[in-house]
């Protein structure tokens, strides 16, 4: 499987509670300080993962070989699992959810102390790290990212040169022009939406907040905007998308799509785009080395929109790491998640932005940086407001189902205009944030 984006429901302690299995969740106030003698920290360690390809391939377990070069008391231990968000969602309705774990999005921001220990004050951590504020509730940190990602189109260079077209396109209908072209000069398909896997419809998406406007603010507004007001970065986003599909610039049958294919598909040029973040690049070289194409034929640019001529591309945090409220071994654990962001070189292997702050971009992002590509990062302060809002609005900025419906809309499959969807998605929202956002 690979990597997968961060996908799913909210749920609350209190939802959880509802469901009988309240154990889930600890005594909150606990700690897990950084170890002072690597030395003197012992212990064994489950470690739970999305990323089932590196566990497989054994690349996870050359990082834990490395690990006990500094540590060689602890033992790591690798539970990968596919439906990562769906089955660690059900497991945290008890105690054993592993000793470090990635924080399913599933779970309010909010909620952290009550599953997960305190790393350190917001304050210390966020000197040294990234994409703090998206895990600190009341000034301490609960989870550090495992890497950060731009946000943009992965696209096969060769079909876009054969299509006639080599700058990246400024304007969304720009971009749909350039589709057209390569509609009508290539074989492949302009546009994969890999809607039946539905995770590439959320966070890639909504991950453009922030893009259009090259607003760092842009999610911390949705508190007291409505996110689908015309010209509003969401609403640029999802009238493009709807807009592709509309134009029969994607695949013909969405209910059939596949990213595990669509990776060697666009390596081979049997795709020319889609919208994913940076992580991908290095996922779809190395489908392009396996199908016997040119690595160097995957590119990456920015969403179609400038502000004062230049490209801005959001860099998000990818999952948080944790660690278990209930680990027994919580030094251990808190040295592997230390030694993992600072010390592992985990970000520059997957082409990703690292979250240390002190280290240099991925040589993945130099079109970015040789193109001035303005690197936002979003506040994410206010994220525990927001997804009250969306909670109670029950639209889903983090699952598929809004636009999944916005596509079946595009394609004829269900009856509505786009124009009225995004006023009543507001509307919803609006309504939501009278009460749920204060």
């Amino acid at each position: 499987m690979g990597k997968k984006s961060l996908s799913g429901v909210l749920i609350t302690a209190a939802m959880l509670a509802v469901a009988g299995c309240s154990g889930g969740a600890g005594t909150t106030g606990e700690t897990a300080n950084a170890p002072a003698d690597p030395g003197k920290v012992s212990g064994e360690i489950k470690v739970l993962t999305h990323r089932t390809d590196l566990v497989q391939n054994g690349t996870m377990a050359k990082y834990a070989a490395e690990f006990n070069k500094v540590y060689p008391k602890v033992k790591v231990k690798f539970e990968a699992i596919t439906d990562y968000e769906g089955e660690v969602k059900i497991r945290m309705n008890t105690d054993q959810y592993g000793d470090v774990l990635m924080i399913p999005n599933a779970i309010a921001k909010d909620d952290y102390p009550k599953f997960f220990a305190s790393l350190g004050s917001e304050t210390q951590l966020g000197a040294k790290y990234r994409f703090i504020d998206k895990s600190a509730v009341g000034g301490k940190v609960y989870g550090v990212a495992t890497v950060g990602n731009a946000n943009g189109f992965v696209y096969n260079k060769a079909v876009w040169k054969k299509a006639g077209v080599t700058d990246w396109p400024t304007t969304p209908d720009r971009f749909l022009e350039d589709l057209r072209e390569i509609k009508a000069k290539t074989d492949a398909v302009p546009y994969y939406t890999n809607f039946k896997d539905a995770w590439p419809l959320t966070s890639p998406w909504t991950g453009i907040l922030g893009s259009v406007s090259c607003d760092a603010q842009a999610s911390n507004k949705l508190v007291t905007a409505d996110p689908w007001a015309k010209g509003s970065d969401l609403s640029v986003a999802d009238t493009l998308l709807y807009d592709v599909v509309h134009a029969k610039l994607s695949e013909k049958d969405p209910s059939t799509t596949n990213w595990e294919a669509s990776k060697g598909m666009i390596a081979k040029g049997d795709i020319a785009t889609m919208l994913l973040g940076s992580w991908a690049i290095t996922q779809m070289q190395d489908a392009a080395e396996k199908a016997g194409a040119d690595p160097d034929d995957i590119g990456f640019m920015p969403f179609p929109a400038q502000v004062g001529g230049k490209f801005c591309s959001v860099v998000s945090a990818d999952y948080l790491q944790a660690v278990s409220i209930h680990s027994d071994h919580k030094a251990a654990a808190r040295a592997w998640v230390d030694w993992f962001t600072d010390k592992s070189g985990f970000a520059q292997n997957e082409g990703s932005v690292p979250t240390l702050k002190a280290s240099a971009l991925p040589s993945t992002l130099k079109p970015y940086t040789d193109a001035g590509v303005k690197l936002v990062e979003v506040s994410q302060s206010r994220t525990g407001q927001v997804n009250a809002i969306d909670k109670a609005a029950e639209i889903g900025l983090n699952t598929p189902d809004y636009r999944q419906k916005l596509i079946d809309m595009a394609r004829g499959a269900q009856k509505g205009d786009l124009d009225d969807y995004l006023r009543d998605l507001g509307k919803r929202w609006n309504e939501a944030a009278k009460t749920a956002g204060s």
